[in-house]
C-alpha cells in the first residue's frame, strides 16, 4: 500500500487498533513532507477465505457512500487478492472519534446511533448493494446453557418460516456500537456526536428491521436486554419505518438474536479486549437468552 503514499511520506508508527472479529485493524502514522503527521487505517484479512469478496464490498460501499452526508471512511486503496500486500487489505482515511462500549451515557448514545441508521436507510444508490444474507438457520442456533429450552424452541420456530414481504433499504448489516465513533466532550458537557460509521464491508439490500434487530441484539448483551428492546423504539421516534405487524417484527429481531447465538464467545472476548472486562461468555449468554424470552413475551 506504500504506493499509494506521497513521495516523501514515510510509515513512522503503526498502532492496533481493537475491536474487530474478522479483520486486524492498525492506525498508521505517515510523516507528510511538511513535518507534519497524518493517519490512515489498514484493514488486513490474516485468515479469512472469503477476504476477496468483503474487501472488495466494502470498497464498493466506500465508494458509493463519498459525499452522502454519512461520515464514513474515505478509501484509499485496496488489494483483494493480496497481489501487492502481504494480505488482502484496504487502505481508507482515519476518522476522529472512538467507539464507546460502556453503560455510563448510553441514554443519550442511543438516540444518536437510532438517527444514524435512519439516515443510512433513507439512501437511495443509483446501484444496489447484494441481496442481505441470513446468518443462522433453524438447524445452527447454538441454545445457550441453562436457556428455557421451550422459549428457545419456539424461537427457532419462528425463523423456520418464510421471511416476511419487505421495502427494501440500503443496509449497513453490521450497524452495532462496536462499528461507531463517537466524540464524546468531558463530563457535565454537551455534544455528544457521532463522528463515523466504520465496517461496510456487509453492506446489502434488505429490510430496515434487519438493521434494528443486530444494533438491538448487540445493546442487550453489551448493556442488558432493555436496551436491546428500546433501540427498535428510539429507531422509530427519529423517524424509522418498521414492519407494521408484530409477527414480522418478532421474525426479524428473532432472527439476528439466534444469530448472534453462534458468535457470543467470539463477540464477547472482542468487548473484553476493548475494555469491559466483566462481559464474559457467561454473562453475555445469560443476556441473549433474557433478550430472546423478552422477545417472545412481547411480539410472540
Amino acid at each position: 500500500m506504500s504506493g499509494h503514499l506521497e513521495v516523501g511520506e514515510p510509515v513512522v508508527r503503526a498502532e492496533a487498533l481493537h475491536g474487530g472479529i474478522t479483520a486486524e485493524m492498525r492506525r498508521l502514522s505517515i510523516g507528510t513532507r511538511d513535518g507534519g503527521t497524518r493517519h490512515l487505517v489498514l484493514r488486513t484479512f490474516v485468515d479469512e477465505e472469503h477476504a476477496e469478496d468483503w474487501l472488495n464490498r466494502e470498497a464498493g460501499a466506500l465508494t458509493l457512500l463519498a459525499g452522502t452526508g454519512v461520515p464514513t471512511p474515505g478509501l484509499v486503496a485496496v488489494d483483494p487478492t493480496a497481489a501487492h500486500c502481504e494480505y488482502p487489505s484496504l487502505l481508507m482515511t482515519h476518522l476522529a472519534g472512538r467507539t464507546v462500549l460502556d453503560d455510563e451515557g448510553l441514554e443519550t448514545r442511543v438516540p444518536l446511533l437510532a438517527r444514524q441508521l435512519v439516515a443510512i436507510h433513507a439512501l437511495r444508490p443509483a446501484v444496489r448493494p447484494r441481496e442481505y444474507v441470513a446468518w443462522t438457520t433453524a438447524d445452527t442456533v447454538v441454545v445457550p446453557k441453562g436457556a428455557d429450552a421451550a422459549v428457545w424452541a419456539a424461537a427457532i420456530d419462528v425463523i423456520r418460516r418464510p421471511a416476511p414481504p419487505y421495502e427494501g433499504r440500503f443496509l449497513h448489516r453490521d450497524f452495532q456500537p462496536g462499528n461507531v465513533l463517537f466524540d464524546v466532550p468531558p463530563p457535565r458537557s454537551a455534544g455528544t456526536r457521532i463522528t463515523g460509521v466504520v465496517d461496510w464491508a456487509a453492506a446489502s439490500w434488505g429490510p430496515a428491521d434487519l438493521d434494528v434487530a443486530h444494533c438491538s441484539a448487540n445493546l442487550a448483551l453489551l448493556h442488558g436486554p432493555a436496551w436491546g428492546l428500546r433501540f427498535a423504539e428510539a429507531y422509530e421516534e427519529a423517524g424509522g419505518v418498521l414492519a407494521a405487524a408484530a409477527s414480522e417484527r418478532l421474525y426479524w429481531r428473532v432472527r439476528d438474536g439466534l444469530a448472534i447465538s453462534e458468535d457470543v464467545r467470539l463477540l464477547s472476548q472482542s468487548w473484553r479486549e476493548a475494555g469491559r472486562t466483566e462481559l464474559t461468555t457467561r454473562a453475555a449468554e445469560e443476556r441473549l437468552d433474557a433478550y430472546v424470552t423478552a422477545l417472545m413475551h412481547e411480539l410472540g
